[in-house]
């Protein structure tokens, strides 16, 4: 047994892996990882744009479906085989826990983050495509994307809801999941879903506006907004999932949806390393890490439930940090962009170095 599943077990806390290859996929590595306690699967964009950048392990597909696909069209392909794959890999963790883990998740285009009608029409066609109930399409957290969110929910669809950098969007996000499991008339209990709360960026760009200011009060503030938001986002959590309105729901079935802890590699090095994953545990939630992440969690983790400790003392570093002129929903807002520009890039990069590989094997 390793620390993986005795974070399952001892804190209901569900690790997960921010990486998907098909190197991982062919060559063993993610089953080994299942083996080891990991129970889900994160992908995006970025990942995607490494993976098949990588080497040559998608080259033969590619060949074959670029003589009869557009460049994009050949990605597409390229992911969904890898996606399909993971699923069937991750499908006995889907099936042990009756439903609750094993998923692993397909992010729509960054291309669609402003646009609700394309996304809605994008995460249909993925759950159609890939008629898998441990599928989870990825729908980010913009205010285009929170009425798509509500939109597949009342469809009874599994959705990853991921870039959300702030409490006000998360807010939404908890409603949208709401309001579209009342609208549904089906059985919700196949109806999961998680909240991808990303974590380290916060610090990353709350410590940047902190050094601006350099007064050592803002110093002294420096890597501790993102652990401490995260432990409010929690609270929110704890506060929307109880109460009349959810016992309703979940008399019927309902499942919560969990929040996920994104983001948690320390981008400081002068951080711990297992910042964003020691500090965050406890029950129904995830933490969906890079491999080595979750190579030093199995190393020398903490096991500790610690997501609702110090709560007083995280609402005092938010109310000091807005005392220094800092506005979170600004930061989150920054962080937000970033993040869907981020992600756009890498998509666009990827279709070009694919363009280009499509032209030197037309030359051939």
């Amino acid at each position: 047994m390793t620390k993986l599943h005795e974070l399952y077990e001892q804190q209901g806390q569900s690790p997960w892996i921010d990486n998907l290859t098909r190197t991982a996929i062919t060559g063993g590595g993610l089953a080994k990882l299942s083996d080891e306690g990991i129970r889900g699967v994160t992908s995006n964009p970025t990942i995607f744009q490494k993976a098949i950048s990588g080497g040559d392990a998608y080259d033969e597909q590619f060949r074959s479906l670029i003589g009869a696909h557009s460049v994009e069209d050949a990605y597409w392909g390229l992911v969904t085989e890898d996606i399909k794959n993971a699923l069937a890999i991750m499908r006995p963790v889907f099936d042990a826990s009756d439903g609750v883990d094993g998923f692993v998740s397909l992010e729509v285009a960054p291309s669609m983050a402003e646009d609700t009608e394309s996304t809605i029409k994008a995460a249909r066609h993925f759950h159609q495509v890939i008629d898998e109930p441990n599928l989870f399409v990825k729908i980010p957290a913009t205010a285009a994307g929170v009425p798509a969110i509500r939109q597949m929910v009342s469809e009874g669809r599994a959705i990853n809801v991921t870039l959300i950098f702030g409490l006000e969007r998360y807010g939404e996000v908890i409603e949208a999941y709401l309001s579209g499991l009342e609208a549904y008339a089906g059985d919700p209990r196949p109806v999961v879903g998680v909240a991808s709360f990303f974590v380290s960026r916060v610090d990353t760009e709350v410590d940047r506006r902190l050094d601006a200011i350099g007064s050592p009060e803002a110093l002294a503030l420096r890597g501790k907004a993102a652990v401490a938001q995260a432990k409010v986002a929690y609270q929110i959590f704890l506060d929307r999932f109880s109460g009349p309105r959810w016992e309703a729901l979940a008399a019927r079935g309902a499942r919560v949806q969990r929040p996920l802890w994104a983001s948690t590699s320390t981008k400081n090095p002068a951080y711990p390393d297992l910042l964003y994953v020691d500090n965050l545990i406890g029950p129904d939630t995830v933490n969906t890490m890079p491999d080595a992440t979750v190579a030093a969690f199995n190393d020398h983790g903490e096991l500790g439930r610690t997501v609702d400790e110090g709560v007083d003392e995280a609402r005092r570093v938010l109310d000091s940090v807005a005392q220094l002129g800092i506005d979170m929903e600004d930061v989150a807002q920054t962080l937000e962009q970033e993040g869907v520009a981020s992600f756009v890039k890498s998509y666009d990069e990827l279709l070009q170095a694919l363009s280009d590989k499509a032209n030197a094997l037309h030359e051939r």
